[in-house]
C-alpha cells in the first residue's frame, strides 16, 4: 500500500502546510508547484531544489497522482501511448495517448478506470469498470504528455485535448468539468480546443448544454438504426438514436460548435456467430437520411462532420475491419448526398492504440 502524499493533489496553501511540516522554508512550495505543473514525474529533476531535500520528498510523497508503466511509441514516431498507473492504494491502470499532428499536440484522455458500457466492439469495458478518474488524475495525464514533448524539445506542449480514452465522460461529469476548467485556466489550452465524446448520455449533454463552455461535442453514434445500435451498443436502449441526436443538435446550436458524428465502420465475423454490419451502402444511406433532416441550414455553415473510422479490431469482440474499398465507398456516399465527412487517419495501430487494447494485454501479464 502507497501510503505517500501525491502533492499535484494538494491546494497552494496544503502544499505549503506540507512543506512546513517537513522542516522545510514555504518558498519551496512556489518551486515545487513550477516543477509539478510541467508535469515532473519525480524530484529529481527538481534541479533547483538541494539534494537532500529531494531525497527527503522522495521518501514522504509523490509528485503526480499517476506514474508511467509502459510507453510505447509508433514507428511514424507521432502516436505515443501510456500505460499509467494510479499511485493511490489502489493502483488502477489506465491509458493514455500524444497524437502529435501538424495542427498541434493532441492528448486523448481517460476519464474512468474501464467503461460500464459494454460496446460490442470495443476493448475498454473488457475489465468493467473499476471507478471514475478525479480531476487531478485526467489533468495528470495531460502534463505526463508535456513532460514528454519537454524531453523532445518539441516548442509545443498540448494543444488540444479530447476526452475520448476509456472510460464514459459523461458519467462522471463533474470531474470532467473540474478538469477541463483546470486545463483552459492553468494550461491555456482554450475551450474550442477540447472534445468531449459521449456514446449517448442524453441528461449529460443537457448539462454539459446548461454549462455554456464552447467545448465541442462527439456522438459515438456507429450505427444508422435503432435496431444495429441495440445490438452493438446497449446503451440505445435507454437513450436511443433519435433522443440522443436532438440533444446532440440543441448542444451544437446552443454553443456554436460543429457537432462531430463518430461512425466505426466494421463488419462481423461470421464464423463466430456475429453477422453484424454497418458499413453497407445501404447503412450510408440510413445515415444521410437519419442527418439531413436534423440539419439546420446546410448552405450557411457545416453543423456537423462525421467522422469515419474503420475499426481498430480488438479480438476479443469478435467483428473485423472492412475493406478500404468499402470504407472509401461509404464516405463517398455521404459526400455525394451533402453531408460533411472524412476517414480518420489510422494512428498507431502498432501501438495497440484503440482504447483498452493495452490495458487489456496487461492484465493478462499479469499487471493489475
Amino acid at each position: 500500500m502507497n501510503n505517500k502524499q501525491v502533492l499535484f493533489n494538494l491546494s497552494p496553501s496544503e502544499l505549503e502546510q506540507f512543506i512546513v511540516g517537513i522542516g522545510e522554508p514555504k518558498f519551496r512550495a512556489k518551486q515545487i508547484a513550477e516543477w509539478l505543473w510541467r508535469g515532473a514525474p519525480d524530484f529529481s529533476v527538481m534541479k533547483n531544489l538541494p539534494v537532500k531535500l529531494q531525497e527527503k520528498l522522495n521518501e514522504v510523497a509523490e509528485t503526480l497522482p499517476l506514474k508511467i508503466i509502459k510507453k510505447l511509441e509508433s514507428s511514424d514516431e507521432q502516436t505515443v501511448k501510456f500505460l499509467l498507473q494510479t499511485t493511490g492504494t489502489d493502483a488502477a491502470t489506465i491509458e493514455t495517448v500524444l497524437m502529435r499532428t501538424t495542427y498541434g499536440n493532441s492528448v486523448c484522455v481517460s476519464s474512468q478506470v474501464g467503461c460500464a458500457m459494454n460496446c460490442g466492439f470495443c476493448a475498454s469495458s473488457l475489465l468493467g469498470l473499476k471507478r471514475n478518474l478525479t480531476a487531478t488524475e485526467m489533468l495528470a495525464q495531460v502534463l505526463i504528455c508535456n513532460w514528454t514533448l519537454y524531453s523532445v524539445h518539441d516548442s509545443r506542449l498540448t494543444t488540444h485535448v479530447v476526452v475520448m480514452g476509456t472510460g464514459e465522460p459523461l458519467h462522471n461529469l463533474d470531474n470532467l468539468k473540474e478538469f477541463l476548467t483546470a486545463a483552459h485556466d492553468k494550461l491555456s489550452i482554450g475551450w474550442r480546443r477540447m472534445t468531449v465524446s459521449t456514446c449517448g448520455i442524453v441528461p449529460g449533454i443537457n448539462e454539459l448544454a446548461d454549462w455554456d463552455k464552447q467545448v465541442n461535442l462527439a456522438i459515438s453514434l456507429h450505427a444508422p438504426n435503432d435496431e444495429i445500435r441495440d445490438a452493438i451498443m446497449p446503451i440505445n436502449k435507454k437513450y436511443p438514436i433519435k433522443d440522443v441526436m436532438d440533444a446532440a443538435f440543441n448542444y451544437s446550436a446552443k454553443s456554436g460548435r460543429q457537432l462531430m458524428v463518430e461512425y466505426t465502420l466494421m463488419q462481423g465475423i461470421r464464423d463466430k456467430g456475429l453477422g453484424i454490419s454497418n458499413c453497407l451502402p445501404e447503412h450510408a444511406i440510413e445515415l444521410v437520411n437519419l442527418l439531413k433532416p436534423l440539419i439546420p441550414n446546410p448552405l450557411s455553415l457545416i453543423p456537423v462532420m462525421v467522422n469515419i473510422i474503420p475499426l481498430n479490431a480488438v479480438a476479443e469482440r469478435g467483428f473485423s475491419a472492412p475493406s478500404n474499398n468499402a470504407v472509401y465507398r461509404f464516405a463517398d456516399i455521404l459526400k455525394e448526398n451533402g453531408i460533411h465527412c472524412r476517414i480518420r487517419r489510422e494512428r498507431g495501430a502498432d501501438i495497440q492504440s484503440a482504447c483498452g487494447q493495452l490495458r487489456i494485454s496487461n492484465q493478462e501479464l499479469g499487471t493489475s
